[in-house]
């Protein structure tokens, strides 16, 4: 619940009695033999809410795509397509790697790669494709399947915004060789920082299991390194945590859906604001409450965020396409395939995330949308 007159912000966790006590005890007992217990238990309740075999526990989410590509030989002269308007992290693994990073457009309604885009930008040089499940929606995961095993490139799911959702009856990151979580602080599960790396294939486990503790084979005890690797471990203490908020998914992901539904319920009647979408055969999570505005309205993504910030309502704007950042000046050669008018370049431009954690009541979605009402019919 927020106070009156103060400010909202547009993402927060909910903690319980459950986390505190999970920590405490991870505190007291998580040390010597029994330093992992915490993450086994996490990583096997984690595993089974997403219908995998395997499921590893890493510090963020970053790591998990690094070790995806790593894992899968992914190296200096490949190609990774990837969708433009995602967040960078979605995309910098695959410069740890070598590879260069090839930028395919997004779909119009679900903000997600477009797998026609995909297949045209394949070369010899493809060995993997990225798809990311952004802020809940799910990516067309039969066709993005269809072309990896055509092409025999691996298939990396970043599902770090869609915990919960669904494609097909498969939970999301269940859909690709790996799958890959976030545990940030805003989102729908947390350990503060933290993430998750999913695969029902054992070689891909096996090599992560070794690329993810300096080439130390699992049981290793003797410091026999096979290989130069990376230190990508969680802590006992956020797994601990992780395992209480997991134990929670359910309550976690219906708390989600249901402030979509009060957003939805407020402006499914406003002219020119479109909402996250949930196609047939897909189970949005709704990581975050996102709009696109009509052009027509004459307001971008950071004049609306302007506006409703000097409401006290936080909000953040729509990824930018990758391709228009400073950070990929030197990859031209990534926009080669790209059309010529981008939908992913007209959305971004006009999308903003609005208040979307735990913290929001119904209330608060009232106040939200009703300086959004007002700041539309200024602008009309």
């Amino acid at each position: 619940m927020i106070r009156a007159n103060a400010p909202i912000p547009v993402a927060g966790p909910w903690i319980t009695e459950r986390e505190i006590e999970y920590v405490s005890e991870a505190a007291r007992t998580a040390w010597f033999k029994d330093h992992y217990t915490f993450n086994a238990r996490f990583e096997k309740a984690f595993a089974e809410y997403v219908g995998v075999k395997h499921a590893v526990s890493l510090p963020h989410c970053t790591a998990a795509i690094h070790l995806s590509l790593a894992a899968g030989g992914i190296g200096p002269g490949d190609e990774v397509i990837v969708p433009d308007v995602t967040w960078i992290a979605s995309v910098a693994p695959v410069v740890y790697v070598g590879a260069t990073p090839i930028f395919a457009d997004i779909k119009k309604d679900t903000w997600c790669i477009d797998p026609s885009s995909v297949e045209a930008a394949i070369t010899d040089r493809t060995r993997a494709i990225i798809g990311v499940d952004l802020y809940g929606s799910m990516a067309d995961w039969v066709e993005l399947r269809r072309i990896a095993d055509q092409y025999d490139l691996l298939l990396v799911e970043d599902s770090a915004e869609a915990l919960g959702s669904e494609y097909a009856g498969q939970k999301a990151g269940a859909l690709g060789d790996t799958g890959v979580f976030s545990f940030h602080g805003s989102k729908t599960v947390t350990t503060g920082e933290g993430g998750m790396l999913v695969t029902d294939d054992n070689h891909l486990h096996q090599r992560v299991m070794t690329l993810r503790d300096h080439g130390r084979p699992p049981g290793d005890k003797l410091f026999l390194n096979t290989e130069i690797g990376f230190k990508y471990k969680m802590s006992a203490l956020q797994a601990a945590f992780g395992l209480a908020q997991i134990e929670r998914v359910d309550e976690l992901i219906s708390r989600k859906r249901e402030i979509f539904r009060w957003y939805k319920d407020e402006l499914e009647t406003v002219d020119g604001v479109t909402l996250n979408a949930e196609p047939q055969g897909t189970r949005n999570s709704y990581w975050m409450i996102t709009i696109i505005l009509d052009p027509r309205i004459g307001m971008d993504k950071f004049s609306l965020m302007d506006a409703l910030g000097k409401r006290n309502i936080d909000t953040r704007p729509f990824f930018s396409p990758l391709s228009t950042l400073p950070a990929f000046s030197d990859y031209p050669h990534s926009s080669a395939h790209m059309p010529e008018n981008p939908v992913g370049t007209e959305i971004s431009k006009y999308g903003v995330n609005l208040p979307s954690g735990y913290h929001v009541d119904r209330e608060t979605v009232e106040i939200v949308t009703g300086a959004l009402k007002e700041i539309l019919a200024e602008a009309r």
